[in-house]
Order: C-alpha cells, then sequence, then structure tokens
C-alpha cells in the first residue's frame, strides 16, 4: 500500500485527513499529516517531512499531497522525491484525497493519475456540473 503525506499550512493538512476519516468511518493508515508553521526554518520543515515519509513507507512508496505548490515545505519535499518511490501533487483538495485513498494499492503512476483525475473532477461549477474535458497526464 502506497503511504499518503499531506503537506499544508497549519491545519489545513490534519483537517483533510479528518474528512477522509469521517468519509470512510475510520482513520486511513499509512497517512499522516505536516501542519506548516511558516515560523520554522525550511531545516525543521525537511526533518519533520523526513521523519513522516519514514514512518508511512510500507515499501510502495509515498505520494505526497501539498496545498500550494512553490512554498517553502513543496520546495523543500521537491528534494526529496524519487521517481515512482516518492511523488508529490499539488493542489490538494478532498475529492484528490478520497481518489487517493481509494486506489493507493495501485503502481504509483496509475495512482498519481486517480488523484488528479480525483482532483479535477472535483473541480465543478455549480450551473454547469458537467466537468470540461481535460487532458490526462
Amino acid at each position: 500500500m502506497i503511504g499518503v503525506l499531506i503537506l499544508g499550512q497549519k491545519d489545513f493538512a490534519e483537517g483533510l485527513i479528518q474528512a477522509a476519516e469521517h468519509t470512510f468511518g475510520t482513520r486511513p493508515p499509512a497517512m499522516e499529516a505536516v501542519g506548516i508553521d511558516y515560523h520554522e526554518a525550511p531545516e525543521q520543515i525537511a526533518e519533520l517531512i523526513k521523519q513522516r515519509l519514514a514512518r508511512i513507507d510500507q515499501g510502495d512508496g509515498v505520494l505526497i499531497l501539498a496545498d500550494v505548490f512553490g512554498t517553502t515545505h513543496t520546495n523543500v519535499a521537491r528534494h526529496l522525491l524519487k521517481r515512482g518511490r516518492v511523488e508529490l501533487i499539488s493542489g490538494a483538495s478532498l475529492p484528490m484525497v478520497l481518489r487517493t485513498l481509494t486506489y493507493r494499492n495501485l503502481k504509483m503512476d496509475e495512482l498519481i493519475d486517480r488523484a488528479l483525475t480525483g482532483g479535477f473532477n472535483g473541480i465543478i461549477c455549480a450551473t454547469n456540473p458537467a466537468p470540461p474535458e481535460r487532458k490526462r497526464r
């Protein structure tokens, strides 16, 4: 099973996990959050991310879902990426998290596609609910 690490400002990351717990009725295994305090140095953030990665990697790798690309925590996480083992997707949302948790027994590339689809398809305009056509990765 691929581990899932959520990075986000303060309570955002843990909030996504709590929402997933509510949806599935239990806290998903091999899933953790790193709530970022922007007063922490990048080195401290890197250490927190490394610790969580080591704790949730069960041998199949870890998919990191982050709130915003280009922030300190995503820049730090990018230095820890290993193609096919530790991957990062930004723009995390609850639909993306739920899709990721549903399909995390797939291979990493397939899981990334499912996570992206969950994020894309979770964006809906209520007055025009048909999602626009999107190119797949």
